[in-house]
């Protein structure tokens, strides 16, 4: 599974990068993506579903997250 370090990139940056990371891949795939706790973790994962891909999980590591995600269609 790729992995995508957007610690340290403000709202909304990192949606945007989040967003063309996703553009590289296939529907169906799955990428991790590490956020930043606050902002990112709150936005973030709500703005890609509703862009319709599918949240796997969203697990806390160390004073960050890891976000799980299936690209949806496109």
């Amino acid at each position: 599974m790729k992995n995508i370090d957007l610690r340290g990139v403000s709202c909304p940056t990192n949606f945007v990068k989040a967003k063309l990371a996703l553009e590289l891949l296939d529907a169906g795939d799955k990428v991790e993506f590490l956020l930043d706790d606050g902002e990112s973790v709150k936005n973030v994962p709500r703005s890609l579903k509703g862009e319709g891909h599918k949240l796997l999980a969203l697990t806390e590591v160390d004073g960050y997250y890891v976000l799980s995600l299936e690209k949806g269609e496109e």
